[in-house]
């Protein structure tokens, strides 16, 4: 379109990849467990009248889709930032490519516990305040969240900023943060429109948790293995060559 190629084959499966992250994301440990709380937060208030109440349960969806609205900001705007970034070392692409493989395998063998990093178990969040309650309080929420460094949203942020910064184009690497908030984010949405049946779920998933981290560490190995290997590349001709209509797509 306008003959600037977006969306191809090369971009393809690391689209996969952020959107299939951003859920993997909501269902990791840090994530979770507070999402009923942050969904009455966020509403201004109390679990039973959340679950109870129509009129309430409308007003806590609303403040639920601002605050998705509110880390998709930040996520974008970090994906821009990581293209710009990716566009100083476009000379350097490949080695760039593998030194992130590199870390990114050190944060799978972290979540899978075989090694340990001890900056990763440390929080920096932004206090949002006293913001719940309203629609543009929900949005700064969103904000805050977006900024918080904890041990599972981190590496996998990591992981997908680090896909964005090789791509070294603004709009594809805010395409890949888009759809990790995507991931991430619609299921606060759904959670908050189904809040009785998703904190069933919720507690029965539980028992699950490190499972999750485990599975969410084999992820993370398997794709820095494939940038430090080249096997994206690989994947995104073989793409292009048994369906050649992606190349038309952009």
């Amino acid at each position: 379109m306008f003959g600037i190629d977006i969306i191809d084959a090369g971009l393809f499966p690391a689209m996969l990849v952020a959107l299939f992250a951003g859920v993997i994301s909501f269902l990791s440990p840090c994530v979770l467990p507070i999402v009923p709380p942050y969904l009455a937060y966020m509403g201004g208030i109390s679990m039973s009248e959340m679950a109870n109440e129509q009129s309430a349960r409308r007003h806590t969806v609303v403040c639920a889709i601002f605050f998705v609205l509110g880390l998709s900001t930040v996520f974008i705007l970090l994906g821009l930032a990581a293209s710009a970034f990716g566009q100083l070392f476009l000379q350097n692409q490949e080695w760039f490519g593998r030194c992130a493989g590199i870390v990114i395998i050190a944060f799978g063998l972290h979540f899978i516990g075989i090694i340990k990093i001890p900056f990763l178990y440390r929080e920096a969040r932004l206090d949002a305040g006293d913001q719940g309650g309203s629609a543009f309080g929900a949005y700064i929420l969103g904000l805050a969240f977006a900024f918080g460094w904890t041990p599972c949203i981190g590496p996998i942020l990591g992981t997908i900023l680090s896909l964005a910064a090789q791509e070294g184009s603004f709009a594809r690497g805010s395409i890949l943060m888009g759809l990790y908030a995507i991931g991430l984010g619609l299921p606060f949405i759904f959670a908050a429109i189904f809040i009785n049946r998703a904190i069933n779920i919720m507690n029965k998933f539980k028992r699950y948790m490190r499972g999750v981290e485990v599975f969410m560490g084999v992820l993370l190995v398997l794709i820095g293995i494939a940038l430090v290997t080249g096997a994206f590349s690989r994947i995104s001709y073989w793409l292009l060559e048994t369906f050649p209509a992606l190349a038309q797509v952009g």
